[in-house]
């Protein structure tokens, strides 16, 4: 898997698979809401196992019940495929309720 910048069709491209993420400048953004603070925490633990899994950590942050999920690769000054492919577990995971 190549971890350089993804282009603007790409970028476009991994967007239409995660119609619950949003592009800001050099990150992509999932806003989620749970029913109580304690599946928001449970949520906090199973990303951060699939984060450290990749080895690729997201913007993480927490407000009661809700979570906001921000993914960029720091190395590469932008969004790479590694943000799309742990996106979409994290979407998973999400939706799995």
């Amino acid at each position: 898997m190549t971890r350089g910048t993804l282009d603007e069709a790409a970028i476009g491209a991994g967007l239409r698979g995660l119609p619950r993420w949003r592009r800001e400048g050099d990150e992509i953004v999932r806003d989620h809401q749970d029913q109580t603070v304690l599946e928001a925490v449970e949520h906090i633990v199973q990303i951060a196992d699939i984060a450290e899994e990749h080895n690729h950590h997201p913007d993480l942050r927490w407000v009661y019940n809700r979570l906001t999920i921000r993914f960029t690769t720091h190395d590469v000054g932008g969004l790479s495929e590694l943000d799309f492919r742990l996106a979409r577990e994290v979407e998973e995971l999400l939706e799995a309720l």
